[in-house]
């Protein structure tokens, strides 16, 4: 089975082409820095992983329209191989992740608080937000069914 799922920040603007046959696809590349988790022996100091992506079609103008450098975003995809000869003549091997699907993970208001034009609600009661979803005060984890 192939099969990814990452949460990460984008490293750069996504790279959107357009390939040149008769129906016309775009194409998205871009890279996700994903943090690692901590461990002790932590020894090169490098705290996330940049990983290749790339996005055909829908998704690839999905990612287009709506992340930017920055931006958390979630995506399903699985893992290709390939390889290919460059100028020099020098065999390169690459490994992308063809991302089949892409999500929010953050709102727009989760960059800055002052953007999203939203009050705290009053203590135990629940306002909707923005988006369109409920945010949930502090405090009130023990009065919901799920963990």
């Amino acid at each position: 089975m192939n099969k990814v799922v990452l949460i990460g920040r984008l490293a750069r603007d996504p790279e959107v082409r357009y390939s040149q046959n008769d129906t016309s696809m775009a194409i998205a590349r871009f890279s996700l820095a994903v943090d690692r988790r901590r461990s002790a022996n932590n020894q090169d100091g490098q705290s996330a992983d940049f990983i290749s992506c790339v996005a055909f079609g829908r998704t690839a103008e999905f990612i287009e329209k709506y992340f930017t450098k920055g931006r958390r975003i979630g995506v399903y995809g699985h893992i290709q191989t390939g390889s290919y000869t460059n100028k020099e003549g020098a065999k390169v091997y690459t490994t992308d992740v063809v991302v089949d699907e892409a999500e929010f993970v953050e709102s727009r208001g989760d960059n800055t608080a002052s953007d999203s034009g939203f009050t705290a609600p009053a203590q135990n009661q629940a306002a909707p937000a923005g988006d369109g979803f409920m945010n949930i005060p502090d405090g009130i984890d023990e009065d919901l069914p799920f963990n």
